[in-house]
């Protein structure tokens, strides 16, 4: 088992990386204190595989555990779907210090997340992702929250974990095209924060579907990735920020095709390739290292271009909603080199436009 921790000064947490660790997630919560009612939240798919498993290690540590199923997608990421955990929390009697567990991606751990954060203004609320998204990223930092009609995550708090269990066993069922969805994440951590990791990446052939020390190597230093920029910047209020490259085109592209046509690692990769290009228009990052980062994105068999059907004029629209707006000015994380990257508000709309209108295809 490897442990992680996430040293923040008032909600310090672990992150433990530990192979059938879903059969001790009981131990581990009660090691925390407070044992009592728990309420696991998960979707049909994902609770019909690893469900029981987790509600029978939650009991025979004296949990008193119930269940809540929320449709599976992002589409359902939803006020409305909030409100269905807010009642079986009602129905459950949970109080203060009761705990709610999110089984699942990070769709369900941002809303059983954002639901923790909100009954009764805050109780513990326990990640364990099962998606390889999730587990490095989503899961992970306190970010919490749901969909509005105008933009992806407009409505959230912040509200970290208790613990965080990552079970690489779980990915055994992941479906192809999540696993390699997800290695954008992992991708972004080279480019922004670990040079290391990048180069690792671009050594290895066979980024659609890690296994074995690639795997292991992944999870351990993208959550030490994510750790570390969360400990040092836990609200967003500087150097967190880098943690969205990629997200603000990404998150237009998702918006903009009603989170039907693209999974949010397809969207990252394709809002990476715009942040490198417009990184280079500006002449903060070589060409080359662009056509670097194209290459893993292209070898993990992730899309370099979009349908020339969305509309440059609508993603414009959609990035001035993005909540990383300030003084009405868009926001880009974009690289300076291989393992860092910085924040600009100064993008040339003209060059926007040029990159946008490059990267959509007939196809």
């Amino acid at each position: 088992m490897t442990r992680i921790p996430v040293a923040l000064p008032a909600n310090p947490y672990e992150i433990a990386i530990e192979p059938g660790g879903l059969d001790r997630l009981g131990d581990h919560l009660a090691a925390l204190g407070k044992v009592g009612r728990a309420l696991v939240v998960s979707n049909p798919i994902i609770f019909r595989h690893y469900g029981e498993r987790v509600l029978r290690s939650l009991t025979r540590a004296g949990f008193d555990a119930e269940r809540l199923l929320v449709p599976a997608g992002e589409r359902f990421k939803t006020l409305r779907t909030v409100e269905r955990i807010h009642a079986a929390c009602f129905a459950h009697h949970l109080e203060r210090s009761s705990l709610v567990v999110a089984l699942g991606g990070g769709v369900v751990g941002d809303m059983a997340g954002f639901a923790a954060a909100t009954w009764l203004r805050g109780v513990r609320v326990a990640q364990v992702p099962t998606s390889l998204l999730a587990m490095v990223d989503a899961a992970i930092g306190g970010k919490t929250g749901v969909n509005h009609p105008l933009g992806k995550n407009l409505i959230g708090a912040f509200h970290q974990p208790c613990f965080v269990l990552v079970d690489p066993g779980v990915l055994a069922t992941l479906p192809p095209r999540e696993l390699r969805a997800a290695m954008a994440e992992v991708i972004k951590y080279g480019v922004i924060w670990d040079r290391e990791l990048f180069a690792r990446l671009e050594a290895e052939s066979a980024l659609a579907r890690p296994s074995g020390d690639l795997l292991e190597t992944l999870l351990v230093r993208s959550c030490q990735a994510k750790a570390e920029v969360v400990a040092r910047d836990e609200r967003e209020g500087g150097l967190r920020a880098i943690l969205n490259y990629g997200h603000t085109v990404g998150h237009a592209l998702e918006s903009a095709t009603h989170y039907r046509r693209y999974l949010h690692g397809e969207a990252v990769a394709l809002g990476m390739v715009a942040a490198g290009r417009l990184a280079v228009g500006m002449g903060l990052w070589p060409a080359d290292a662009a056509a670097r980062q194209e290459v893993l994105i292209e070898r993990a068999r992730l899309p370099l271009h979009w349908h020339a059907d969305i509309a440059t004029d609508r993603l414009v629209q959609l990035m001035g909603w993005d909540k990383k707006v300030e003084a009405g000015r868009v926001r880009f994380v974009l690289p300076e080199a291989i393992g860092r990257a910085t924040v600009r508000a100064d993008v040339p709309a003209a060059l926007l436009r040029e990159v946008l209108d490059g990267l959509a295809r007939n196809a």
